[in-house]
């Protein structure tokens, strides 16, 4: 056995742990016992030696030794350690057939894999800038909050959230974005995943229809799937979501998800008239919209326009919003506003199962929206997407001109890159991975097989500095045009 390149190969396949050498060195050979390569009986190397043959100190192996001999892998004799009979567990004899192996259950099985949320760099869409963000500040609204928390405070919060936060977000709301409500119809959840999967079960039956943008975003059709809902897609182009007549009168929908602000994944803005005859016509329908508020922050070109929910009087729009773009994913923060008539309904529903906790995160959440560092914030993060938005467009201008269409540059922290058919856009996503690049497939967003397909790519710029853009489009474009 060379324990020298069973230890580098295992250390190779952990590095993203990060852990310290004796953990290291006790999972290697634990793993290898496990596996039979080190077999029962089989005697360990010298502690000595086997430092000396991995450059390790004599200590990291004995902590290795000692913690293996505790969980019974190992047993130390006079003559060193061997490996213990009973290292690897083996079945007990079955006395009945077989059964298949436990698995999901069909519903959860046709759930859509959602993008790889945690990856960094260029360019994964929707992460800030999360080096921008002012820790330090937060760092202190945080422990002042913990200093004001009480005992009660340790325990099961609030199903609707803090009362100051829930305030907090209504005061922001009506300001910025012409949203009419007050704290009361607030309802703080763990995120929009978290708010979607709410309103797919408080607001819709299994079988009942729920309308999706097509492409569109996969975590909605996720939650919806998860509550056996039947999906509709809708078409959306340079203006946004289109449904036509014959989909209101063959498909009537019970709920109607969208995001008008800055569509996922294409990035268009649903214009004034679109917003106006969609709240109608869910009014008539009996229907309740989803506005999914995403990127609204972030408009950069023009005016913004004023959040569905306000337009008219007793809309009938449940208004998501949160605040993992805005500030950081980590916080899951997003809420709901709901209309007054299902205020107390829904206060019903989320008390039986909804406990609210995180007070502290959730009054310093407050503070910073009440005492002007949020808005001071986005003011920032505006300016600074903005110039990364232009250095991306420029880059896309300078490398992929006249065999990309850019779309959806007028708010937002991500471009989607319209490629011609020929160039598979799920090919050169795969290939731009192996290179260090994420750049997730429009195709991948379909929702059903109404409409077009769009092919393209999704491109983040958020966490990508000004200055560092045209090498990162640089290395996308030869991959895109060896596709070509």
């Amino acid at each position: 056995m060379d324990y020298a390149v069973l230890f580098a190969q295992f250390s190779q396949a952990h590095a993203q742990h990060g852990w310290p050498r004796q953990r290291l060195l006790h999972a290697c050979l634990r793993a290898a016992i496990r596996s039979g390569t080190l077999g029962a009986g089989t005697r360990l190397l010298a502690t000595r030696q086997l430092a000396s043959d991995l450059g390790v100190s004599r200590n990291t192996v004995l902590y290795a030794y000692e913690q293996l001999a505790t969980e019974g892998y190992v047993q130390p004799d006079r003559r060193g350690t061997r490996v213990a009979d009973v290292a690897v567990a083996r079945p007990a004899a079955r006395t009945r057939p077989a059964q298949p192996p436990p698995t999901l259950s069909r519903r959860s099985q046709t759930a859509e894999p959602l993008p790889e949320a945690h990856l960094m760099g260029a360019f994964v869409p929707g992460v800030p800038s999360l080096v921008d963000f002012p820790l330090p500040a937060w760092q202190r609204l945080m422990d002042r909050a913990w200093r004001a928390t009480s005992t009660v405070q340790l325990n099961y919060g609030g199903p609707a959230g803090q009362p100051l936060l829930r305030e907090a977000i209504a005061e922001h709301l009506r300001a910025s974005r012409g949203v009419v409500c007050e704290a009361r119809q607030v309802f703080v959840t763990d995120g929009t995943q978290s708010s979607l999967d709410l309103c797919a079960h408080a607001f819709a039956d299994a079988g009942d229809t729920v309308w999706l943008e097509n492409p569109g975003y996969r975590g909605a059709l996720t939650a919806f799937k998860a509550a056996e809902l039947r999906v509709h897609g809708i078409p959306v182009d340079v203006d946004g979501m289109a449904p036509s007549a014959d989909d209101w009168r063959q498909h009537a929908p019970k709920l109607v998800y969208a995001t008008p602000s800055h569509q996922y994944p294409l990035g268009s803005v649903l214009n004034l008239p679109r917003r106006l005859a969609l709240i109608a016509q869910a009014q008539a329908a009996g229907a309740l919209l989803i506005e999914d508020d995403y990127d609204s922050e972030f408009r950069h070109d023009g005016p913004p326009l004023a959040a569905m929910q306000g337009l008219l009087p007793d809309a009938p729009v449940l208004y998501l919003g949160t605040f993992s773009k805005t500030m950081f994913p980590a916080l899951r923060i997003g809420f709901i506003v709901v209309p007054q008539n299902l205020v107390a309904p829904l206060e019903r529903l989320v008390t039986q199962s909804v406990p609210r906790g995180r007070a502290a995160d959730q009054l310093a959440l407050a503070e910073f929206l009440r005492s002007g560092q949020f808005a001071t914030h986005l003011r920032r993060m505006r300016r600074l997407y903005r110039q990364r938005r232009d250095a991306l467009h420029s880059a896309l201008e300078k490398y992929l001109g006249g065999v990309a269409q850019v779309y959806g540059g007028s708010a937002g922290m991500h471009l989607a890159l319209g490629l011609d058919a020929s160039i598979p856009d799920v090919l050169v996503s795969a290939q731009a991975l192996q290179k260090g690049i994420v750049a997730h497939p429009l195709s991948a967003h379909a929702v059903g097989d109404s409409g077009p397909v769009w092919n393209g790519l999704m491109l983040g710029y958020a966490q990508v500095p000004a200055e560092q853009m045209d090498a990162a489009v640089k290395k996308l474009a030869a991959i895109v045009r060896k596709q070509g």
